[in-house]
């Protein structure tokens, strides 16, 4: 697993001319949520997460720009009809990257249930090859272990992918005062090629917005 792993980051990188923009995320409205929904998600026998907000985000972001959730072949730009977003889970060997289909269509709760079940059925080695194949779009998490960000290379053939750093109270300046508010950075790496730099800001400024002014009553 680990040499795949090497062979296909190698060839990624020789691919696509990788660019990365960081964003300064602030997460507090959704810890009021999760906070606040906690109970009735567990009712339901799920977790409400952060990385369910977001996978909502990202799904509603790339909507708004299907450049980000294309791919190259040779000189052809493919645009993608669905958003399948590939959800990376750390397992002994490497990593392994479950897809999530058509990730715009669900909800909160359901996001919340298919990313649990595949990162779930991927540490016990249950999944389906399918469930490996036609990603559009990759979130990797190396936050969970304590990592501020981190520069993901792009999984091919994809054209971006979203590091998410750890997400922590941290004091930051709001309205020319001192404040505590819980953040995280997410990096996007995103190729060149085809994305630029104001498209890869405007997408990574849509994921924070959406972030930053989650809807309760979407959860």
């Amino acid at each position: 697993m680990r040499k795949k792993i090497a062979e296909h980051m190698v060839m990624s990188r020789r691919t696509s001319a990788h660019v990365h923009s960081v964003f300064h995320v602030d997460f507090s409205t959704v810890e009021s949520i999760r906070r606040e929904r906690k109970a009735d998600y567990e009712r339901l026998n799920t977790k409400l997460t952060y990385m369910s907000f977001i996978a909502k985000a990202v799904a509603t972001a790339l909507r708004r720009f299907p450049i980000v959730n294309a791919s190259l072949d040779g000189d052809n730009i493919l645009y993608k009809k669905d958003i399948n977003l590939g959800i990376a889970v750390a397992l002994e060997g490497g990593l392994i990257v479950p897809v999530i289909r058509s990730a715009d269509e669900k909800n909160l709760l359901g996001l919340s249930r298919a990313i649990a079940d595949v990162a779930e059925r991927a540490r016990a080695k249950q999944l389906r090859p399918e469930e490996v194949h036609d990603g559009t779009f990759t979130i990797t998490n190396p936050g969970q272990f304590g990592s501020q960000f981190g520069m993901p290379i792009i999984n091919q053939p994809q054209v971006a992918i979203l590091g998410v750093g750890v997400i922590e109270r941290r004091p930051v300046v709001v309205d020319e005062a001192i404040a505590i508010r819980t953040m995280a950075y997410l990096t996007l790496g995103y190729d060149h090629r085809l994305i630029d730099g104001a498209t890869g800001d405007q997408f990574m400024a849509e994921v924070q917005q959406q972030i930053e002014r989650f809807d309760p009553g979407q959860a």
